[in-house]
């Protein structure tokens, strides 16, 4: 779905809403298609449209789970949360209209880059996230595992996908090892946001605005929150987050965390292949089996992260130095593995095949540190390759100021359509949809 056609559909969920100018908006393209829009107010709103049933599933579970954060609980919260302001049903399919929040996501180079000051406010997020009350997410009725819960769920998906035969036996071998490992999940459970990634964290200079993307929200395994970071290549970063996190949280987190972040980070390959097999999707298949290729080799050539807390039989010890804030045994770089290119439902990509990139990461003594290939995410396209409404768009860039701080107070309600207040917009360099003049009376 087009830009443009999302920006007639925001119109008919919002009553008054006037669109005047619309742009891009970073998403799951095999899930959602998204815009930014501005209307003749200067004020700014997110449509989200989900591609298929189960999409849209879950942004009815996240409009529940945004009802279920009282003013009070957003109150305390050191960012903002989506608010909406509008629905509008098409078929079997529901478009979210939201009420837009000041900050841009930024890629996980961009977060690396942001120093101390940034890895404070991502701790401080996610500790805050963490130690949510767990009685918010069993009263919306949302999934809940204790962590024995979630080590068998684990199991059980490791065994669905070992039956499509497309994994290579070494990496089903290496996880099955961690996830009978229960040393390693020895942890309290906690709420999870469960789609944290760099996308769904907006930012405004240094500071975290506000957490997107509430639909996988459950009680289990704090580590999972973790995983995406797999993707900064800079381990004194993610000490940094991981210390700030710690200093944030109510209780003391496990040791094994970042461990069971890695090994979150691998079987999401695994989950991967298994989604496009499910939707028989070849290419969604075939990008799933080279990555785990590749995850494959590098760990043969260099015994990759660990993600258990006893070497698996026949394991090659890594060489390179240990992480700072991890436990005693994990060391060397967590493996960075991003998501999955998104394909559509013919299989066909919706963006560019990922490109495989080896960092030349080294120790201080100057050896290769056996750091996992980097998977990067391509920019989402139709099935055309070109942007979704068929030509570049220019981003809407947030308003440099004019919003309150993140925290300070509680969101509007969730059906609030007057949510967001006027910004001053420059509008040149976006699409600009013409207003008609109605005729004199």
């Amino acid at each position: 779905m087009t830009a443009i056609e999302l920006a007639a559909i925001a119109s008919a969920a919002v009553p008054g809403l006037n669109v005047t100018a619309f742009g891009p908006e970073p998403d799951d393209a095999a899930d959602f298609s998204s815009a930014l829009l501005v209307d003749a107010e200067n004020r700014r709103w997110r449509v989200r449209s989900p591609r298929h049933a189960e999409a849209s599933a879950r942004l009815e579970t996240e409009r529940q789970v945004l009802r279920a954060f009282s003013p009070a609980i957003r109150a305390e919260l050191p960012f903002l949360l989506p608010t909406v302001a509008g629905t509008v049903r098409q078929g079997e399919l529901i478009t979210f209209v939201y009420s837009h929040i000041i900050g841009k996501p930024e890629s996980v180079e961009a977060l690396a880059s942001g120093g101390a000051a940034l890895a404070l406010e991502i701790g401080a997020a996610i500790a805050a996230i963490h130690d949510l009350p767990q009685e918010l997410v069993t009263r919306a009725d949302l999934p809940s595992y204790s962590a024995n819960e979630f080590r068998q769920r684990k199991l059980n998906e490791l065994d669905q996908a070992a039956t499509t035969g497309k994994i290579p036996p070494s990496l089903l071998r290496r996880w099955e090892h961690a996830m009978e490992d229960v040393a390693l999940w020895r942890f309290n459970a906690s709420v999870v946001h469960g789609d944290l990634h760099e996308d769904n964290i907006l930012l405004d200079g240094p500071r975290v605005t506000a957490v997107m993307g509430w639909t996988d929200l459950r009680v289990g395994d704090p580590a999972d929150d973790f995983a995406w970071l797999v993707a900064i290549n800079d381990p004194k970063f993610v000490d940094a987050v991981l210390q700030a996190y710690t200093a944030a949280r109510h209780e003391t987190p496990d040791p094994h965390l970042l461990r069971r972040a890695a090994l979150s980070a691998e079987f999401a390959l695994a989950q991967w292949l298994v989604k496009g097999v499910a939707a028989d999707s070849a290419r969604m298949v075939a990008d799933a089996q080279e990555m785990l290729a590749t995850l494959k080799a590098d760990i043969d050539e260099h015994g990759g992260q660990p993600i258990s807390t006893e070497p698996a039989p026949g394991a090659v010890a890594p060489t390179a130095a240990p992480m700072a804030g991890a436990d005693e045994a994990a060391t060397g770089s967590i493996p960075v593995i991003a998501t999955p290119a998104a394909t559509d439902d013919a299989g066909d990509a919706t963006g560019t095949i990922p490109v495989v990139t080896k960092p030349a990461a080294t120790d201080d003594a100057g050896d290769a540190t056996g750091t996992i290939p980097v998977v990067t995410k391509p920019a989402a396209t139709d099935d055309a390759g070109d942007s979704p409404d068929g030509e570049p768009e220019t981003a809407v860039e947030p308003a440099p100021d004019g919003e309150p701080k993140a925290g300070a107070a509680a969101n509007p309600g969730d059906d609030d359509p007057a949510a967001g207040s006027p910004e001053d917009v420059d509008t040149t360099a976006l699409k600009v949809i013409p207003l008609t003049t109605p005729p004199a009376g």
